[in-house]
């Protein structure tokens, strides 16, 4: 099974340079590479009245949804602040999954015996 892997960008109210750009894909590509197969990643950044900059991103996988959003004064400090989030939740599921399996192994070895 393959999964094509894409990435979509919505900017409202701000441009991207290079430089942001490439530090935004520097995160996320870090973020991507713990999990096991990812769909798509939408990443949304607008500009509010206030002068403050609003990052969403959304990593969809086969089986679930990661998502974290922050506003900060500067593109960066959002990005940093979401990938910290985002590598929280994955950390999270990956856990939660080992202590199913865990369980699983258990339950079994208690039937046998």
């Amino acid at each position: 099974m393959t999964i094509e892997n894409t990435r979509r960008y919505y900017y409202r109210g701000v441009k991207i340079d290079d430089r942001t750009y490439d530090y935004i894909e520097k995160k996320i590509i870090a973020t991507e590479k713990l999990l096991d197969k990812v769909g798509q990643i939408e990443i949304e950044i607008d500009l509010d009245k206030k002068g403050k900059f609003r990052v969403e991103v959304m990593i969809k996988t086969p089986y679930k949804l990661f998502r974290a959003e922050d506003t900060t004064e500067s593109i960066e400090g959002s990005i940093d602040s979401v990938e910290n989030q985002l590598k929280g939740q994955i950390k999270n599921a990956k856990d939660k999954r080992k202590t199913l399996i865990r369980k699983g192994g258990r339950k079994i070895k208690e039937m046998r015996q």
